[in-house]
């Protein structure tokens, strides 16, 4: 195993963290979990940095990365959802997007690593989960929503351009 496979793994190890001090309610356990949640989202650059300048791209990492993404991201929104600050029905858009590309990367005989797309789609919800997540005033609620639908539309054209057949 490579160290930007072991670094993509140690995001896994954030994550019950998180899911725990989402719900404590103080000012201080949400910026702790700001805090968690951007270092896991950090190593995502850092591991993809480190496998193109060690010359250790791997097809596990290929395929880890974007897995542990999938759980860093997914694990904040449905306690999101429990919290009542996000749509259930806006995850699942999500969800069904991950589902659907997953189950079309399985009948696939090379992983291929995300385009550009993708690459906006993990930035913007990023963004959006870092915005619900903070303890900001309430000038900042609607930004934070917006946000959020903004990288629901990123989540859907990402998925589409990724299943359309490409014309290569």
């Amino acid at each position: 195993m490579t160290i930007p496979n072991w670094i993509t793994f140690s995001r896994l190890l954030g994550i019950p963290f998180l899911l725990y001090g989402l719900y404590n309610p103080t000012t201080e356990a949400k910026w702790i979990c700001l805090a968690i949640f951007l270092v896991a989202a950090l190593t995502d650059w850092l591991d993809g940095y480190l496998a193109r300048k060690l010359n250790q791209i791997s097809d596990l990492g290929k395929f880890l990365d974007p897995l542990v993404d999938k759980f860093l991201v997914l694990a904040p929104l449905m306690v999101l959802i429990e919290l009542g600050k996000v749509p259930a029905w806006g995850v699942f858009l999500i969800l069904a997007r991950e589902l659907a590309i997953a189950g079309w990367r399985v009948n696939q005989t090379q992983i291929t690593g995300a385009n550009i797309w993708g690459k906006l789609k993990t930035v913007s919800q990023i963004i959006a989960i870092a915005l619900l997540i903070a303890p900001l005033s309430a000038d900042w609620q609607i930004p934070a929503i917006t946000a959020f639908w903004v990288s629901v539309i990123l989540t859907l054209i990402s998925g589409a351009i990724y299943l359309l057949p490409s014309s290569d």
